[in-house]
């Protein structure tokens, strides 16, 4: 009797096992989930980046853009593919497209070393230090980038590192685009 009792755990693995593999095999990679757009940008308050320090002061993500269209982009020191997305988004800034830059997972002192090497894009620095705004936002990893429209609703999602000049655009032009008029009641 004692020798099922410690076959059942080893039953249970296999059991899980190929369940896993079955919805891995049937899973295609290259179809990202667009997590949170159509929605509004969670609320999460993070601490600025001021000089090497986060803090003092704080800011809610959702109000980050002031009431205009933004693009949130989630970036690292170490992260390779960010260095190579960064001669785009410095474009951007030069554009006059505002970015708001959410340093994930980083030590405020090497992001700001990253930014002095490469140049600063970001009209404004958060801090995610501990991964939090990652998390609410849904991401995958580094980079990532959401286009926000001027009532802080995400219109637009891009996994991966800002390379392709259609992609960027495509961004750009859905934090743009006008919002949609609120149905009205026709009468017959």
């Amino acid at each position: 009797m004692s020798r099922w009792f410690a076959v059942v755990p080893l039953v249970v693995l296999v059991a899980l096992s190929a369940l896993f593999i079955g919805w891995s095999l049937k899973r295609d990679p290259a179809v990202k989930p667009e997590a949170l757009v159509g929605q509004t940008v969670p609320e999460t308050v993070l601490p600025i980046l001021t000089g090497t320090e986060a803090g003092p002061g704080h800011v809610d993500l959702k109000t980050a853009g002031v009431g205009r269209p933004m693009l949130i982009n989630v970036f690292a020191s170490w992260c390779a593919p960010c260095r190579v997305e960064h001669p785009k988004l410095m474009a951007l800034k030069e554009r006059g497209v505002a970015v708001v830059g959410v340093a994930w997972k980083d030590d405020p002192v090497a992001t700001r070393a990253f930014l002095d090497e490469l140049g600063n894009p970001f009209s404004m620095v958060l801090v995610d230090r501990e991964g939090r705004a990652g998390l609410d936002l849904g991401i995958t990893g580094a980079p990532e980038t959401f286009a926000v429209d001027a009532q802080g609703r995400v219109v637009a999602k891009f996994a991966g590192p800002l390379l392709e000049d259609a992609e960027i655009e495509r961004l750009v032009a859905a934090m743009q685009a006008p919002a949609r008029p609120l149905p009205t009641a026709t009468s017959r």
